[in-house]
């Protein structure tokens, strides 16, 4: 069977809480989008993201649309993922290290899609691959001292 995933992670110089804050508001994820597609949340939705939490996002990838996401995966500081209208999922993942750094991993999971094979024949899972290593590499250098 094919993987319906791709992901990516980095060693970000912050502890799991101080990421996960940001990743909880969406407020902020323009600050770390690596794709260009993301330019705000939509008021009206939660300010902090918990299990269950819907939010909108305004987008552009050619014209601006909405989208709303909805929160389906949740462990304080460790774990949250949200996914769109299709099914499909971004998840992060956080683990602590020694130092005090946390290992981050960001993956596109099209395998909870409602018809994963129409992702797997687009352009879709390479441009996310990519957007996730610009993603990461913007979350690095935001928590760099």
């Amino acid at each position: 069977m094919r993987k319906r995933q791709v992901s990516a992670t980095r060693i970000v110089a912050a502890p799991p809480e101080k990421i996960f804050e940001l990743l909880a508001d969406p407020s902020k994820h323009p600050l770390i989008d690596g794709s260009g597609t993301v330019l705000a949340a939509q008021g009206g939705g939660p300010e902090r993201l918990t299990l269950g939490s819907r939010f909108g996002m305004d987008m552009k990838m050619g014209a601006n649309y909405k989208i709303l996401n909805t929160v389906v995966e949740f462990d304080e500081n460790r774990l949250i993922a949200w996914r769109h209208f299709n099914g499909h999922r971004w998840r992060w993942q956080l683990k602590p290290l020694e130092d005090g750094s946390t290992e981050v991993t960001e993956t596109f999971d099209w395998s909870t899609a409602r018809i994963p094979l129409l992702i797997d024949l687009s352009f879709f899972p390479r441009k996310n691959k990519q957007a996730i290593d610009k993603t990461l590499d913007r979350l690095v250098n935001l928590f760099q001292a």
